[in-house]
């Protein structure tokens, strides 16, 4: 039988892009073996060893971690786990495009691949990675499936369903990808639609909790991150307190001297010099005097909401690199932080160059979350209007809602929260602009109108 020329540029398609794709992730591996681990890594690796699980990091992703032992100890196992998820998806989504003869959007959709910032992300063993990596899968695994093909849809919706444990905020990512997974006719109409998010945020909602009590884990009262980083910055703004009384002569002064909005850590205990009113001195205060944190934290909400949006605003200015200095805020993890069991990673000058493309990237609109935001909300709204049925509005809808979720949700500024939302509105973005063929110029401009107006008041805050 005689090939025709289509299959035949199709196959050629595929190899082109499978040996580019397995050339990429080789690079990363070999870069990043055994994976770097920083101090979350490390204790989610000591409870894997016990087996024995709090909820200060995900349960389901230290026992997943346990699993994992039995082929190697240490990092790898899960470095090559956040590595398969996150080149899978890349290669599910170009497996897609190639199918359908578009091989652009398949040569587009590995270059955001190589976004230098996520791509050294995958070398890091973090729950940011491995969520990233899942949702990747899914995603992949949706756009590849056919109508009448069950299996990639239910392996896409356990994949987010396990996503979902993997952070207190995940929901807003994996909801829309949910919803894309389940069968046309259920959301055809606006009701049905309606209906069929709401019932399908049940199960994302309660993979969390429902994960941490099958694993027994002990509550270590991380939610109080955010309620005292709350309180803190309603205090520092409103010039009150509104902490549970504990034994501080002058509690708005130290407050004031201690509140930072780019993060709580000054009121956590691993910082060089912790707030003496912090999550030692409030944990118990609040179990003494019979409060109840969420209702201490809403009552302040209420009396200082002008407080509260100047602290959550502040540090969402932060968190997102919006109108900031990029010296002043956090950096890329590039090491294995100190470690009982003396992992680390060997010299390498291939993951040197790749850290320092990924650094200088970091303060550049590339690593600055603010400007992804600001694409994805005009990808959001191109997506919307064409109705294409693809898989980039539920990835642009996930991206943009799971970075706006740090609004207020957020408790420190680290540029890794955002990965998801880089990856998934670069992808997008790229085939959006793919399906957006007869599209009016003026909605071209408007869409890309709230990147430019952003990045250049980023680059005005930077001057």
């Amino acid at each position: 039988m005689i090939e025709t020329g289509g299959l035949r540029n199709r196959k050629i398609g595929a190899w082109h892009a499978g040996l580019a794709l397995l050339a990429a992730a080789a690079v990363q591996l070999a870069a990043f073996w055994p994976g770097i681990m920083i101090w979350d890594a490390i204790r989610q690796y000591h409870q894997a060893l016990s087996g024995h699980y709090d909820d200060w990091h995900p349960p389901a992703m230290n026992w997943l971690w346990r699993q994992l032992l039995v082929i190697d100890s240490g990092p790898a196992p899960m470095l090559a786990l956040q590595a398969l998820l996150y080149w899978g998806g890349f290669a599910l989504l170009a497996a897609a495009a190639l199918r359908a003869e578009r091989r652009r959007l398949a040569s587009a959709i590995l270059a955001c691949a190589l976004l230098p910032i996520p791509f050294l992300l995958v070398g890091t063993v973090l729950k940011d990675s491995l969520m990233a990596g899942a949702l990747l899968s899914a995603a992949g695994l949706i756009a590849i499936a056919r109508p009448d093909q069950r299996l990639p849809r239910i392996v896409a919706i356990l994949l987010l369903v396990a996503a979902a444990t993997l952070r207190f905020n995940a929901v807003p990512a994996c909801l829309p990808l949910f919803v894309a997974a389940l069968p046309g006719g259920w959301r055809r109409t606006r009701i049905r639609l309606a209906l069929v998010t709401a019932i399908s945020a049940i199960p994302l909602v309660l993979a969390m909790p429902v994960a941490n009590r099958l694993l027994h884990a002990e509550r270590s009262g991380v939610e109080l991150s955010l309620v005292i980083f709350d309180l803190g910055g309603i205090g520092r703004f409103a010039g009150v307190d509104v902490f549970p009384p504990v034994a501080i002569a002058d509690p708005v002064a130290v407050n004031a001297h201690c509140y930072q909005p780019v993060s709580w850590d000054a009121y956590a205990w691993w910082g060089p010099d912790p707030c003496p009113i912090g999550f030692a001195d409030l944990q118990p205060a609040f179990a003494a005097q019979h409060l109840n944190p969420y209702l201490v934290w809403a009552k302040a909400i209420a009396a200082h909401p002008l407080a509260y949006a100047q602290h959550r605003l502040a540090h969402f200015n932060d968190n997102s690199r919006f109108l900031v200095h990029d010296a002043d805020l956090p950096t890329l993890s590039l090491q294995t932080d100190p470690n009982p069991w003396s992992f680390q990673l060997a010299p390498s000058r291939l993951r040197d160059a790749i850290a320092a493309v990924a650094s200088w990237s970091g303060r550049t609109p590339l690593g600055w979350p603010i400007c992804w935001l600001a694409l994805g909300l005009g990808t959001l709204a191109l997506a919307w209007s064409q109705c294409s049925g693809s898989i980039a509005l539920p990835l642009a809808l996930s991206a943009w809602l799971y970075g706006m979720s740090y609004l207020p949700l957020s408790v420190a500024s680290e540029v890794r929260y955002h990965f998801w939302t880089m990856t998934g509105i670069a992808l997008a973005t790229v085939i959006t602009l793919a399906d957006a063929r007869g599209v009016a110029r003026r909605a071209l401009i408007m869409a890309f109108a709230p990147l430019v107006l952003v990045l250049l008041l980023c680059v005005a805050a930077r001057l």
